[in-house]
């Protein structure tokens, strides 16, 4: 291959390049105003009812006297409850096997099978919790129930985030720690955890805003579409903002879509502040790791 032919290749290479960024880009650009445009319509539908009123005001049958306090407050409780049940498990599991667990075919095994879960349909672990926490365990269609059954829908992304995270963490601070004496378990609570938070967070952020928007799961597992009472107890019946969406999207009125619109809102305005105190944990816990 002659001198010529190599710079041919090299500028047939670079416009190749040149082609596939622009197209990369004019994709990120059209699903940006996609969105921008689906924001936009429901801003303009919703934004005309979003007052305290609708927020503190129980659910109705007729959309001028309905709000969205039971499914907030619902939504809430399924989610801070589905935060404390599978962050200690998915971070405890992926600290069992990346530092603990023997490398042999079950390891390799149990590790392809977390990695495939992440890609089940949620309407999956909706029917699993119907079956098993609704109907087996007894809870009943309550918080405790949606709890679960949510808890193992993200489950398998805080696992195989927070491995990531560990395994993005240098091995030389590791390495320093064992030569000063720390066990194991030391070197893998002050080290090497503290410095892989921000990852364990970010991916923390991602499961928890799949959660929230989550639909399917719910109603299977027993989420009214209908309450004007708040839950006393993780064990009491419940619904969320999601399918109090879904329910007022449904029906005939027009003022029921409005009113839907406003409630998405509300849910974003939700995740948005919820994302961004983990955020703020995450850049915080950064800053001290890198102390």
């Amino acid at each position: 291959m002659n001198a010529h032919q190599i710079v041919a290749r090299r500028a047939l290479r670079q416009q190749a390049d040149r082609i596939f960024k622009w197209f990369f880009v004019a994709a990120i650009g059209l699903a940006i105003l996609a969105l921008i445009i689906l924001l936009g319509d429901i801003i303009e539908q919703g934004a005309r009812h979003l007052r305290w009123d609708f927020i503190i005001s129980d659910t109705s049958r007729f959309w001028q006297k309905a709000g969205i306090l039971s499914p907030l407050i619902g939504s809430l409780y399924v989610i801070l409850l589905t935060a404390a049940f599978a962050l200690p498990i998915g971070v405890g599991t992926a600290v069992y096997l990346e530092f603990y667990a023997p490398d042999h075919w079950v390891t390799r095994v149990l590790q392809t099978n977390i990695a495939n879960l992440a890609g089940v349909p949620s309407i999956i672990y909706g029917l699993f919790g119907l079956a098993v926490f609704v109907r087996l365990l007894a809870f009943d269609r309550s918080i405790l129930s949606a709890a679960l059954t949510m808890a193992l829908l993200i489950l398998p992304v805080v696992i195989v985030s927070t491995q990531e995270a560990i395994k993005a963490v240098p091995p030389a601070l590791s390495h320093a720690a064992y030569a000063l004496g720390a066990t194991r378990w030391q070197v893998i609570s002050t080290v090497v955890l503290p410095a892989s938070a921000g990852g364990i967070l970010t991916g923390v952020i991602l499961a928890v805003s799949r959660a929230l928007g989550e639909t399917a799961p719910l109603i299977t597992v027993g989420a009214w579409a209908f309450t004007t009472y708040l839950p006393k107890s993780i064990l009491d019946g419940f619904t969320v903002l999601p399918v109090q969406i879904y329910f007022w999207s449904s029906m005939p009125q027009d003022g029921f879509r409005q009113i839907a619109a406003t409630a998405i809102i509300v849910l974003l305005i939700v995740l948005l502040v919820m994302n961004g105190f983990a955020i703020w944990l995450r850049n915080k816990y950064q800053k001290k790791a890198e102390w």
